[in-house]
């Protein structure tokens, strides 16, 4: 699946691959250490940011936490 910015794909791409490796290589094996892709995590997010803003998408609503709040319960009836 390609990113929401063309201009991202190519650093999903990486993280998508070191994720993998990671899930597979180590932590399936218990290793819980997840700093082996943050580099290629922290590029690509910075790519997705700056991606939103230019489609201005609010970064202040992506980044709302629901789970688990009382805003989460209320249902429009």
């Amino acid at each position: 699946m390609n990113s929401i910015a063309e201009a991202c794909n190519q650093l999903k791409k990486e993280y998508d691959g070191c994720f993998q490796l990671w899930f597979s290589e180590k932590f399936l094996k218990g290793n819980l250490d997840d700093s082996m892709c943050s580099s290629h995590f922290k590029l690509y997010n910075q790519c997705l940011q700056q991606a939103m803003k230019d489609q201005n998408i609010n970064l202040d609503e992506v980044n709302v936490t629901y789970l688990g709040t009382e805003q989460e319960k209320k249902t429009d009836n």
